[in-house]
């Protein structure tokens, strides 16, 4: 049955249906959530283990590996990537795609609770969790107040804020930047507890025994049942001081003859500042399945509740990551606005109809609005991707439409009446409608079966991008021409438009001259190939958002103070610089602006990262890119420092990796790969985790002495860990409060540790009563690595280039190019990671879609037109098409990259949609109305040029306003649209002209074969 004849003899339920699908349409928008990227679930997981006071070298050997050996056994294993810190190892278990997040999960633990009892016994339970690429701050805000201590303020934030904001729908965590932490301080005086032959540990142990509330049993006492309770616990610091402490050797003493008792803040290894100015920061992350600007309203209410009940609080932002992702949804609005607008002009400048130009302009939004309808019922959300894919395939939709009410109005002017045209035209060309949509369905739809971690972002593009392009083809089947039959008027015939008179002549002089017309195309097509060698390869473009990031490493050994004084002096270079707006410095901890792929590590007093504020985009003259060129010369005048610029989670990096088990020949080769990277000319920074020896204060036990005096090698560590650092936090003696708990923390005063004489006269028990340290170890100063990475069980080191706005294709073949990573010693691989092995995985995934599209366009021809040879004319403007897009990218100097990879997949779809026009009208009338070849191919030309030419520049039109980089940040959207108005604009040109002459060589050929089979079955 012909769906568009029976739109037109019963219009009530067509449009009745339409109503329906725009009311779900409408409200399956507003039940979206508005996101930057799809939440993607990636089987990546974390886990984390803990032992205070452990050297990296000693977390590898006795845990690291350990871990490693057991994970190495799960099934569908990628990589691991380790990083061990002082105290700390995280595992990064990457599994392969195809495997479920949950059962990675499972796998993972399974691992770790095997080899649990391997471990050291002091190590805290490691924690397994899954990555959340959701799961980075998109807020920061800083808090400050005249009438709180920075303690209150802290405990403000922990309590009263961070209650508040974990109540709003879809906050994820809220942590705290900066700040103190209120604790007991205890501090030992090393003469007397010398004297006293005591040691920290014994005190700290003491007050742990002491300091406590403990379940006693129960009683049946006056005939009812009582629970017994020992409550052995004081309120405050000065009664902890009174209290008396049991020493080894029978005597007891008050705590406040050996110690200063206080109630004060631990020793401050992080802090917070918003321009040099001393504050308490927090950071807000979401959660999975909530979008970045509903957390941003709800988290707005609750911080203007709290300044309203604080008056004296003064809240101010500092990292705001939701209002690049409100500014691009509210461009693409606009962009999709000013698409469609320009579309509809076209329509109007060619048909000069009123009427013909409001049938068409209702297709698209009656195709946009219900395609809303699908994707939230697919559980999709209004991210850059989803945008992206309306914001390209809005000119496509109202394609089928123009083409519709073009050959409609052709209809009219033969003197029909419009019901009649309308009839017969949509009956006409049905086949050509339905085929130019499938075939772009079966370019769209591939890229959501895409491999790799760019293939699960664009799940949601090529469903989005079909979904709307089917929805176009009802909205042309059956809304088109009812609403033509019923809304347009009679029309006179018109003259043939000159330039189609012209085009006429040119298209006969190609087809009398077949030869020259071959030649010439293929000249071109060979010759713009001859282009993409000289077109930079890159993964992402970089972006021009109005914030950037400065991290600052300091040497190992350096104290918070060092950071801290580095931090400021690197503010003060930067705030020269007229387009910062606003500097947040982050020291020992934070991590807005980080990369979403790197493992969340403690805080590191080395480290200092400053967040800045740019003038917006549309206020300076100047990219993103350029300022932060500026900030490197600026900040390269800065003594003994790594310098970092730009946001972690940007795409302007290039990480190479070194790995071997030869921990020393990998270190001295890396030390030659870095002066020869420094070498590319035009990179930033190249910053390498080489060489990070930092100093430490060895104990080595003389193992006679202390067997005889019984002194073992755990009591040695014990008395130094507890008497330098305290002891871990799960055997401190706690002071009760009624709304947390302090921590009582047993140590030596802090200028103890600054004297190795006196750290070697503390005494150790032995099985004959206490000994000094000195007598049976020696003590001095070593060096030792501050951090160990690992990749896939082997240390590794690696390497991370600044691309200063070169192409990261060309400069991993300049790298790879290198002597020194040429010829590698053997035992050292050398593996790209991050951005660099997303671009070959993304290069050869866009490779098989296109494949793909391309196979699904040829079977779709096939079988609508039933025959297996002319879809190869067809096919023909693909070659057509790509010419203009390569040279469109080297005219704009756009690199060859993700978006431009986009561009050109949807170009397949639209080039074939030309020659589709072109090939099924002559078809036809060779078939049904008896024409020659010649006759067929002129008449073809002359009735399908004017919808060609209208939907090429419908879509052009609709795709300016990207090109241009008019309104949001273009960097992402405008190389996608440079590649497709390119290639429409070269593959109209030459479908026009070049695709009748292919179609008369393709009939040659059947004709030839034709004939060819007749002989031989006359023959036989």
């Amino acid at each position: 049955m012909n769906v568009s004849s029976w739109s037109i003899r019963n219009p009530i339920p067509a449009l009745l249906a339409f109503v329906m699908l725009t009311l779900m349409g409408i409200m399956g928008f507003n039940a979206m959530k508005i996101q930057q990227f799809p939440d993607i679930d990636l089987p990546m997981v974390t886990v984390n283990a803990s032992l205070p006071g452990a050297s990296p070298a000693q977390m590898e050997t006795e845990v690291a590996r350990k871990l490693e050996n057991s994970l190495a056994n799960t099934q569908g294993l990628k990589h691991l990537y380790t990083k061990i810190l002082d105290g700390t190892v995280i595992i990064t278990a990457e599994f392969r795609l195809e495997k479920n997040t949950q059962e990675a999960v499972d796998d993972v633990r399974a691992a770790v609770t095997r080899v649990r009892a391997d471990l050291p016994r002091d190590l805290r339970d490691p924690s397994v969790a899954k990555v959340e690429l959701s799961g980075l701050p998109i807020l920061t805000y800083t808090i400050s107040s005249p009438r709180m201590t920075e303690e209150e303020l802290s405990w403000f934030v922990d309590n009263s804020v961070t209650k508040s904001l974990l109540a709003v729908r879809g906050v994820g965590a809220v942590g705290r930047v900066g700040g103190v932490t209120r604790e007991v301080s205890v501090e030992l005086d090393p003469a007397r507890l010398l004297a006293l032959n005591a040691t920290a540990a014994d005190v700290s142990k003491q007050l742990r025994d002491i300091q406590q509330e403990a379940s006693g049993g129960r009683a049946d006492i006056g005939g009812s049942e009582q629970s017994v309770r020992t409550i052995a616990t004081v309120a405050t610091a000065e009664q902890l001081a009174s209290m008396q402490i049991h020493l080894p050797d029978g005597r007891s003493v008050r705590l406040d003859q050996i110690a200063t008792v206080r109630d004060s803040i631990a020793e401050r290894r992080a802090a917070a500042l918003l321009n040099g100015r001393e504050v308490v920061g927090f950071e807000i992350s979401r959660a999975r399945g909530y979008g970045e600007v509903e957390v941003a309203g709800g988290v707005a209410k609750v911080l203007e509740r709290l300044k309203a009940d604080h008056p004296d609080v003064v809240i101010t932002e500092a990292f705001n990551f939701v209002d690049p992702v409100a500014e691009n949804y509210e461009g693409s609005m606009h962009l999709l606005y000013e698409g469609a607008a320009l579309a509809v002009l076209v329509v109007l400048a060619f048909l000069r109809n009123v009427r013909a130009t409001v049938v068409a302009a209702t297709a698209l939004p009656l195709a946009v609005i219900p395609t809303f309808a699908v994707m939230y019922l697919m559980g999709f959300s209004i991210n850059v991707v989803t945008l992206l894919s309306l914001s390209l395939v809005v000119g496509v939709l109202v394609d089928d439409a123009i083409v519709e009410i073009e050959n409609i109005m052709r209809h009219l002017e033969m003197g029909k009446t419009p019901y009649q045209a309308a009839m017969e035209a949509a009956d006409e060309i049905g086949l050509a409608v339905i085929a130019t949509t499938f075939t772009l369905i079966a370019v769209f739809l591939p890229t959501a079966f895409m491999s790799g971690v760019a293939g699960k972002f664009f799940v949601q593009f090529g469903w989005t991008a079909a979904i709307a392009v089917f929805f176009s083809l009802v909205v042309a089947r059956m809304l088109t021409p009812m609403m033509s039959a019923y809304i347009l008027r009679a029309r006179a015939a018109h003259e043939l438009p000159s330039w189609i008179v012209l085009y006429l002549k040119w298209a006969a002089f190609c087809l009398k001259h077949r030869v020259l017309t071959t030649f010439g195309a293929a000249v071109f097509f060979f010759g713009s190939f001859a282009l993409v060698p000289l077109l930079p390869t890159g993964f992402m473009p970089p972006d021009d958002l109005s914030q950037s990031q400065v991290t600052l490493t300091m040497p190992p050994g350096s104290r918070f103070e060092d950071t801290y004084r580095m931090a400021e002096q690197a503010r003060h270079l930067i705030e020269k610089n007229s387009h910062v707006k606003l500097i947040y410095t982050a020291i020992g901890g934070g991590s807005s602006g980080g990369d979403p792929f790197a493992p969340r590590a403690g805080g590191d007093v080395r480290k200092a990262t400053l967040t800045l504020n740019f003038t917006p985009r549309r206020e300076r003259n100047i990219s993103k890119q350029a300022i932060e060129a500026q900030l490197r010369e600026a900040l390269a005048e800065l003594p003994g420092v790594r310098i970092k610029v730009g946001l972690a989670s940007s795409n302007e990096k290039y990480v190479l990796v070194l790995a071997g088990e030869d921990g020393q020949a990998l270190e001295e080769h890396a030390q030659k790969v870095a002066r020869d990277l420094r070498t590319i000319p035009g990179i930033g920074n190249v910053t390498s985790t080489s060489s990070l020896v930092r100093p430490e204060l060895v104990v080595r036990p003389d193992f006679a002495k202390a067997a005889d005096l019984g002194v073992t090698s755990a009591a040695i560590a014990d008395t130094l860990r507890i008497a330098t650092a305290g002891d871990y936090d799960q055997a401190l003696a706690k002071l009760n409060l009624s709304d947390r708990q302090i921590p009582v923390v047993v140590k030596l005063r802090a200028d103890a540790r600054q004297d190795i004489e006196l750290l070697s006269r503390l005494v150790v028990h032995g099985k004959h009563g206490p000994v000094m340290l000195g007598n049976v170890a020696d003590i001095g100063i070593e060096s030792g690595p501050a951090q160990i990475d690992r990749y896939d069980r082997m240390r590794n080191i690696n390497f991370e280039i600044e691309l200063n706005q070169q192409p990261l294709g060309e400069v991993e073949a300049r790298a790879m190019a290198l002597p020194t990573l040429k010829e590698l010693p053997r035992g050292i691989t050398v593996a790209t990671v991050g951005d660099a092995e997303a671009m070959a995985e993304l290069f050869a995934s866009f490779g098989l879609a296109m494949l793909t599209g391309i196979l699904c366009i040829y079977i779709v021809l096939v079988l609508l037109f039933k025959d297996f040879v002319q879809p190869v004319t067809i096919l023909a403007a693909l070659v057509l098409s790509v010419p203009g897009a390569f040279l469109a990218l080297f005219v704009t100097h756009t690199a060859l990259s993700m978006p431009s990879m986009i561009g050109l997949i949807m170009l397949m779809g639209i080039a074939t949609k030309n020659s589709i026009l072109l090939v099924e009208y002559a078809i036809v009338s060779r078939r049904e109305r008896g024409m020659n070849r010649a006759e067929a191919l002129i008449d073809a030309c002359k009735k399908r040029a004017r919808p060609i030419v209208m939907t090429t520049m419908a879509m052009g039109a609709g795709m300016l306003p990207v090109a241009l980089g008019i309104g949001v940040d273009p960097s992402f959207r405008a190389p996608m649209a440079i590649v497709v108005i390119g290639g429409l604009i070269t593959s109209t040109f030459l479908s026009l002209l070049v695709i009748p002459v292919v179609f008369t060589y393709v009939d040659d050929v059947v004709q030839f074969l034709s004939r060819w089979f007749k002989r031989r079955h006359a023959h036989a």
